[in-house]
């Protein structure tokens, strides 16, 4: 069973929804029972950084998440919640996150289009589980405006160009993210949902 985490910043039913579609069951919560059981573990979200990690902290779950990660249950993120495993973003002022993974979250330039929002393509630099059936040049979905920077290369699975080089799936051992929004991205996102559920599985 997957657990979606709901800290009150996500999209939980649409994500809930992709699973189900692929055949994966998969159940809202923020029970730290109810995801210590889980065999896998989703970390939706939509909005700012610092109000995420504040849901996160006033309910609780943060250091339930770190446990269940560092146990090495597989573990994916998407948008606000894969910006949210890294060490700190600049979003609002300096603001901790996880820090299950190197490397920081800073804004856009302002010289570009702001938010980055609506469909831009792949460049997949490694081969991994998580996008398997996913071929470079496959468009998927995104809304944000702040992105990560790190220079951890190996933990970059792929990344989009948007004048600057946007990591948009990263990940290490069990830890996979997509900087956009796998629930809106078609049949290339559901695949990438249905890939998530058979590493559960």
């Amino acid at each position: 069973m997957i657990a979606i985490i709901d800290y009150g910043m996500g999209n939980l039913r649409s994500v809930q929804k992709a699973f189900e579609y692929t055949g994966h069951g998969a159940v809202i919560t923020q029970d730290k029972s109810v995801i210590d059981e889980s065999d896998g573990l989703v970390l939706p979200g939509v909005g700012a950084f610092p109000d995420a990690m504040k849901a996160l902290e006033a309910i609780g779950l943060v250091d339930a998440i770190v446990k269940n990660v560092e146990r090495g249950k597989p573990f994916l993120g998407i948008c606000l919640g894969m910006q949210l495993l890294f060490e700190t973003s600049y979003e609002g002022g300096l603001c901790r996150g996880l820090g299950l993974l190197r490397g920081e979250i800073v804004e856009i330039p302002k010289r570009y289009k702001v938010p980055h929002m609506g469909w831009n393509c792949l460049d997949i630099k490694q081969e991994v589980d998580l996008l398997k059936g996913v071929e470079s040049g496959s468009y998927v979905y995104f809304v944000h405006s702040y992105y990560l920077k790190t220079d951890e290369v190996e933990q970059v699975y792929a990344s989009v160009d948007y004048g600057v080089e946007i990591p948009a799936v990263v990940g290490h051992k069990n830890i996979y993210a997509c900087q956009f929004h796998p629930e809106k991205s078609g049949e290339v996102g559901l695949q990438i949902i249905k890939n998530f559920g058979e590493m559960v599985k």
